[in-house]
């Protein structure tokens, strides 16, 4: 059922599609974008955008929420969606009715650092619960807000065969409270040939795999798809290989997404280790730029090119691929608060993810991660720093017990009371004109906060349930935010290509 709700300031524009009836296999989608930009990024050759220029399509950013989170200088962000559209060819590879609608499986937030040098992909669980904005259809209205839906559900609002990538970015910028600056959709067909145009790229089974892992339909197991190890694989072999889920440990979507994570890496060290002449370049950056539809951000070869540009010296080591923080709920996946909370809150702050295998600190004159700290972080004294401390949670005694621990470290506190709004996830720090190194000081004693600039004169600090669930927390040496991500969650694109392949 749809309404007439606009959102403040709601811009009207393409909508998405319906939702598929179930039984229907649905498979996974990868992040050929990263490589699409990669290729663009290396060659540095301005003639080749005469050649693909024709073939960069875009969809209608009119969709967009105007109530978007502000803009910022701390690094971008890059929306890559995984669309199983049957359109223009695509239900030859990936089954369905030709004019079938559009969903999304596998979804990717892609941050590069401000010192484009590091980069972390945040996975989404396409059954994972959120809330998903009001979004544009077809018609011009727009749906009300929905709540407790499955994530790859946006996409299908409107029911269109080429999806609705607007409210897919709508559910992510309202979920993280990160400016999405780019969204990008790959298909089947173009995934598929940018596939081919590499020569393949090796992967690794952690169990031989039959026709019914990939149907499950199927009454017997039918011959041998994929032995068990490593093996090159293209076309729609790579298709396959990206789309399977069962068979392999829990059948789960999350175990797929280990496999598809490392896809990527070895799709990215592949593009790497080749000698890119013009002769290597060219197909490649047609069957990449083929494959997307993008934000008009980026509806032209430059400003692709400018793009790829800016990351053309991430190195292997410093892109971290790591899953948004989840549990099992039911047959469903919640998601996993304050970590959630911590790693968005880093995120918009542009600061690392403790815990991960490649994303180290991104400040470093070399490049090169830090040597381990040994023992408790020196932390600078307070002296001749104020600030106000208010209690954002429920939690009696909080305020006093985080002011007595900054007046011993030498700050003045000036008021302790309680915030109007005591549901706050994280702690946040505000500060005003010409305090913000200050700020950063004074967020170094929490292990969990997010800097926020502030029109008004001073620092407040509005304590959160991060640190009313662990007051005591060891802070981070480097400076908060830093979000704390398990090992089993994260991956370097430099990693093995046959380590931690499923889950269960």
């Amino acid at each position: 059922m749809t309404g007439k709700h606009h959102p403040p300031q709601g811009r009207r524009g393409a909508a998405g599609v319906r939702s598929h009836g179930p039984g229907r296999r649905r498979g996974g989608r990868l992040l050929a974008t990263a490589t699409a930009l990669l290729v663009l990024a290396v060659s540095g050759m301005g003639w080749i955008y005469l050649e693909v220029s024709g073939d960069i399509a875009t969809f209608g950013a009119d969709g967009l929420s105007g109530n978007r989170p502000a803009a910022t200088s701390q690094g971008q962000n890059v929306l890559v969606i995984g669309s199983d559209a049957r359109t223009d060819g695509n239900d030859e590879l990936g089954g369905g009715k030709k004019g079938d609608i559009g969903r999304s499986d596998t979804t990717f937030l892609l941050h590069v650092y401000a010192d484009q040098r590091h980069a972390v992909a945040v996975s989404f669980p396409r059954d994972t619960l959120v809330g998903i904005p009001p979004c544009r259809l077809p018609d011009g209205t727009w749906t009300p807000p929905q709540t407790d839906v499955m994530f790859n559900s946006a996409f299908t609002v409107g029911q269109t065969a080429t999806g609705n990538p607007a409210c897919t970015q709508n559910t992510v910028e309202k979920l993280t409270g990160l400016r999405v600056d780019h969204t990008v959709v790959v298909d089947f067909k173009g995934f598929a040939a940018l596939t081919e145009v590499v020569g393949g790229v090796r992967v690794c089974l952690p169990t031989d795999v039959y026709q019914k892992d990939l149907d499950p339909h199927r009454t017997t197991p039918g011959e041998l798809v994929f032995p068990k190890g490593e093996q090159t694989v293209s076309g729609k072999q790579a298709l396959d290989y990206v789309r399977l889920r069962h068979g392999v440990g829990d059948g789960s979507d999350i175990g797929r997404i280990k496999r598809q994570q490392a896809f990527v890496a070895s799709l990215l060290k592949k593009v790497r280790s080749e000698g890119l002449t013009p002769a290597r370049l060219l197909p490649l950056a047609n069957a990449a730029t083929a494959s997307l539809t993008v934000d008009p951000g980026l509806g032209s070869a430059d400003k692709l090119i400018d793009f790829a540009m800016s990351m053309k010296d991430i190195d292997l080591r410093d892109t971290t691929f790591v899953t948004l923080p989840w549990r099992y709920q039911g047959a469903r996946v919640a998601i996993v608060r304050p970590e959630a909370d911590a790693l968005w809150a880093a995120l918009r702050s542009d600061r690392p993810l403790a815990g991960t295998t490649g994303s180290k600190h991104p400040g470093g004159d070399d490049g090169r991660p830090s040597a381990p700290s040994s023992g408790a972080p020196e932390l600078p004294s307070g002296r001749g720093i104020a600030v106000a401390v208010l209690n954002g949670t429920r939690t009696t005694g909080l305020a006093a017990h985080a002011s007595e621990m900054l007046r011993s470290a030498g700050y003045t506190v000036t008021r302790t009371a309680t915030a109007v709004d005591q549901d706050h996830p994280l702690t946040v720090i505000e500060y005003g004109p010409g305090r913000e190194a200050e700020a950063k000081a004074v967020a170094r004693r929490f292990a969990s906060a997010e800097l926020r600039p502030a029109e008004t004169a001073g620092i407040t600090i509005t304590l959160g349930r991060s640190y009313a669930d662990d007051p005591d927390a060891p802070v981070s040496p480097t400076g908060a935010p830093t979000a704390t991500v398990p090992p089993e969650d994260t991956r370097s694109a430099a990693d093995d290509p046959c380590a931690d392949l499923s889950y269960g």
